[in-house]
């Protein structure tokens, strides 16, 4: 059952988050109340009334719209023709452009969201285009709009923006239901919070009774204590997997020089367009260096590609799961699976089934995948689910090296730890593991040691037992620590 009982009261004018594991019912929720869904049973009412939505026109018939985290803006379409699509002025048979134009200069400037509005949507940063879903629902005369993760692929410049946005609007009456993982940002927006878990409503308070604490251990059921696991350092003399020398690709990052050891867990910390992602997209061969020097396991090592990286006993969890690891139309198995075929194929070119399935299947169990089969089609998976079967794919073999780029984007607080139970494994077993994270407390609660980087550069070293979230943000603004 995705719901079990739900009472909840949003407030007109209030921003509403909602909070919880994947698989809690934020976003069933947040369907029903924008007549995506409809319920089995109970009830809803607005402003008094009930209501029984059958579709999302029912419900943008009332002012109630959504905006999904997969945006649905028509590429080739500028800002201003996507926020007015289907409701343009027309004068006869013919858009009337300059008419459409003007209306959307008044709803700019009534709601203080600027967009470019004659580039193609396509063009656009994200940012924009979600702020070109947020006027279209305005221009639709939306009074409460359901933003499920909105910031999940934003920068954090772009995501400040966005909440700069929704506090407008909050000034302006619109009523905004908050459905985000990022913990921070729901206390720094919100003025009510209601924590979910198993499909049904833990509490619904003031936000400002609230801490990241006490969310975290309503959304799991346990202190924020057991979030990440105990550190567990390598042995004593433990060799050098990965050096690196002076290390540069031209506009992306210059003379960078560090080492992992075996079952070292190194992160790299930085703002972003510090390096760190361009960093490790070099060292797995997607963006060659432009000069310098490293060495795997002693023995020089300098890949062109990603599949010289994997021969080589380097892995890799991209920044995006979606566009850059997973085919999300196959099933579980042929992802795990995906970048070691050699191993399932007959020398007729065959692949033998039985073997990849029974392989697949011990994957996925060491990882924890829950709630799947190895053959359920993989964008039918919770994110955190999405992520174990991309970590899943580098344990058919062992690698030397495993590099995580920002593994726990858009993953709940109970998927992250599972994820972080895995890169400990990983570390336990001798293997040398770089993580790139911007999120401070992952920084800081995994790491034997922090690199961090500013334009491109490393700017500093710290101690992963003994740094603070002061020492690691100084670095990251090209300041030395106190």
């Amino acid at each position: 059952m995705a719901l079990n009982s739900v009472d909840v009261r949003i407030n007109a004018g209030a921003v509403h988050a909602l909070v919880g594991e994947n698989g809690a019912g934020k976003t069933t929720l947040g369907k029903i109340i924008t007549g995506v869904l409809s319920p089995d049973e109970g009830s809803m009412a607005v402003r008094g009334n009930h209501v029984a939505f059958r579709s999302p026109r029912d419900a943008l018939a009332l002012g109630i719209t959504l905006v999904a985290q997969e945006l649905s803006l028509v590429p080739k379409l500028s800002a201003a023709a996507n926020i007015y699509l289907g409701i343009e002025h027309t004068r006869g048979p013919v858009v009337d452009h300059a008419a459409t134009r003007a209306r959307f200069e008044d709803l700019v400037e009534e709601y203080g969201i600027q967009v470019p509005p004659d580039q193609p949507v396509s063009t656009l940063p994200v940012a924009d285009q979600q702020k070109v879903e947020i006027l279209r629902s305005l221009a639709r005369d939306a009074n409460l709009i359901v933003m499920d993760e909105p910031t999940a692929r934003l920068s954090s410049i772009e995501a400040a923006n966005l909440r700069k946005t929704i506090q407008k609007l909050s000034e302006k009456g619109v009523t905004v239901v908050y459905i985000s993982h990022f913990l921070d940002e729901v206390l720094a927006i919100s003025d009510y919070v209601t924590i979910m878990r198993d499909g049904a409503v833990v509490r619904t308070t003031p936000t400002r009774t609230e801490s990241r604490s006490s969310l975290i251990e309503g959304i799991v059921g346990r202190s924020l204590d057991t979030v990440f696991p105990a550190r567990q350092f390598p042995r004593h003399g433990a060799p050098a997997v990965l050096a690196v020398q002076d290390l540069t690709r031209t506009g992306s990052f210059e003379n960078v020089s560090f080492e992992i050891r075996a079952g070292e867990i190194v992160t790299l910390a930085g703002l972003v367009g510090s390096g760190r992602s361009e960093l490790a997209r070099a060292l797995f061969g997607a963006d060659p260096p432009t000069s310098g020097s490293m060495h795997l396991n002693g023995n020089p090592y300098r890949p062109c590609s990603p599949r010289q990286a994997i021969r080589a006993g380097v892995a890799m969890v991209p920044e995006s799961r979606s566009t850059q690891g997973l085919l999300p139309l196959l099933p579980v198995r042929a992802n795990i699976t995906l970048a070691h075929l050699a191993r399932f194929v007959t020398l007729g070119g065959v692949v033998r089934s039985g073997r990849e399935s029974s392989v697949a299947q011990g994957i996925a169990e060491a990882v924890g995948l829950t709630g799947a089969t190895i053959e359920t089609r993989t964008f039918q998976l919770s994110g955190g689910n999405q992520q174990k079967a991309l970590f899943g794919r580098w344990l058919v073999s062992q690698p030397h090296l495993f590099i995580a780029d920002e593994p726990t984007r858009g993953v709940d607080v109970g998927a992250k730890r599972g994820i972080y139970n895995l890169l400990v494994e990983l570390a336990s077993q001798g293997i040398a593991v770089l993580l790139v994270s911007s999120e401070l407390e992952e920084v800081l609660g995994l790491a034997h040691r922090i690199i961090v980087m500013w334009g491109g550069r490393i700017v500093g070293e710290l101690c992963g037992d003994g740094a603070t979230e002061t020492d690691v943000m100084t670095l990251a603004f090209g300041a030395p620590p106190a």
